[in-house]
């Protein structure tokens, strides 16, 4: 899973295809100081500037007809402090890489989202997230980071240093600098034990807080015009280590997670109404399996279907109302959704922007494949989850401004104040964050 972006006549595009913009230049830094440089000379020729990762964001938060930053050549491990228990990224670094080097060093994040080819200041400042019952995002286990502001000037900041900074840039959304490097917490690799199980959606839903707090780990997935679903559970474990076999793990995550499904989605597409009864075989498909391994190749799988996506976090207490109000309004308005929907949690964090900043948050994903109209469904998805006071995935799809966006966030003026005191000039402005900051 990459980026399309550099495609013809210089326009970059984002990998769902819903996003493309032509930057008047782009810039692949080496160091810190040559990223520095740009930002300066951006702002000497007037132009806006974006950095911009693996281009996985759904929304236009990286477009720019100014200058794209590349950070690919900002990679690598800075720094590993074993006292300390943390890591120092560069920003460019794919978190693939960063699980596999610190694998190899024995070590590991305590949490991650599903897949893991997203740049480590990409995905931390959309708010990329997994699930966990005590454990929260990927920007959550942030200790530390540098940026780059709107002057040029290379900012640190931690709990102890620029602590306002720290609270927000954490989830940045490229608004107050570029980050150049992370520094995240890390801990002794363990092992992890998945059990995946088909569950009947209704008793998922009656079920639901049981099974969120007997385990560190809980999601499930909803397959729409059916009562199924297949729930994962991931909790900690002593061994021994067990993984899946490789035959049937190409069989049951290549095979027929991506191969099939694939396939069941081009049928799909064009015949919309064989939808409901690919989804029940679809159901079906999957069966119950338990493995262990290490974290990394527990949370993650691979994900080769091209999609589009919108992603609402809502308060954790209002999840399964949520969720029965989706699948009442599927069932009544006709639409023909082959897409599986996604349910996973989240603690409360501290972080100003964050989706689950100060409430334990749940998190609704909704999924159309490339290609397919998504309006109607994401509109009327949309129309439940804001009723939940729900707020959106930063990096995917939904139409919210800043005006709804400062009624959903207590700090959200908070926010606002230090992007005025960082980028007074809006240097680093684009037609999203003006959607949803504001001015």
């Amino acid at each position: 899973m990459s980026s399309t972006a550099s495609g013809k006549n210089g326009t970059w595009r984002n990998w769902g295809g819903t996003v493309a913009s032509r930057p008047a230049r782009e810039v692949t830094p080496a160091s810190v100081d040559e990223l520095a440089d740009a930002v300066r000379g951006a702002a000497e020729d007037g132009l806006k500037v974006k950095a911009v990762g693996s281009g996985h964001s759904f929304t236009s938060i990286a477009a720019t007809d100014g200058v794209l930053i590349r950070p690919q050549l900002l990679t690598g491990i800075r720094a590993i402090d074993r006292d300390a228990m943390t890591v120092t990224v560069e920003a460019g670094t794919p978190l693939k890489r960063v699980n596999v080097a610190l694998a190899r060093e024995g070590l590991s994040l305590t949490n991650m989202g599903d897949i893991m080819e997203q740049t480590v200041s990409g995905a931390t400042s959309t708010g990329t997230h997994g699930t966990g019952r005590e454990s929260g995002s990927i920007a959550a286990q942030i200790r530390g980071l540098e940026l780059v502001t709107a002057d040029g000037s290379v900012l640190t900041c931690s709990e102890k240093e620029n602590p306002e900074v720290f609270a927000a840039a954490r989830t940045g959304l490229g608004a107050l600098g570029i980050v150049t490097a992370i520094t995240f917490a890390v801990e002794p690799i363990f092992l992890l034990t998945a059990r995946e199980e088909p569950m009947p959606f209704d008793r998922v839903l009656a079920e639901f807080d049981e099974l969120w707090a007997e385990n560190e780990h809980f999601e499930f997935y909803w397959f729409p015009h059916t009562g199924s679903t297949n729930t994962k559970r991931n909790n900690r474990s002593a061994g021994p280590e067990k993984p899946v076999p490789q035959l049937q793990g190409w069989f049951e995550d290549e095979f027929l997670s991506n191969g099939v499904f694939q396939v069941a989605q081009w049928v799909g597409r064009a015949v919309p109404g064989t939808i409901p009864a690919i989804a029940q075989i679809s159901s079906k498909a999957l069966s119950s399996r338990t493995y262990t391994d290490i974290p990394y190749k527990v949370f993650t799988s691979p994900r080769r279907v091209r999609f589009v996506e919108m992603e609402y976090a809502v308060p954790r207490a209002a999840v399964t109302e949520a969720l029965r109000e989706l699948k009442s309004m599927l069932d009544r308005s006709g639409l023909r959704v082959s897409f599986p929907v996604e349910v996973r949690t989240a603690p409360a964090d501290d972080i100003t922007l964050s989706t689950a900043s100060g409430r334990d948050s749940a998190y609704i994903a909704v999924h159309m494949v490339k290609g397919t109209p998504y309006q109607r469904y994401f509109t009327a998805a949309e129309r439940i989850f804001t009723a939940h006071e729900g707020r959106p995935h930063w990096g995917k799809i939904h139409t919210r401004d800043a005006e709804y966006l400062a009624g959903v966030y207590p700090r959200f003026g908070e926010f606002t104040a230090l992007r005025d005191r960082l980028d007074p000039d809006r240097l680093f402005q684009n037609d999203y964050l003006r959607r949803v900051l504001g001015a």
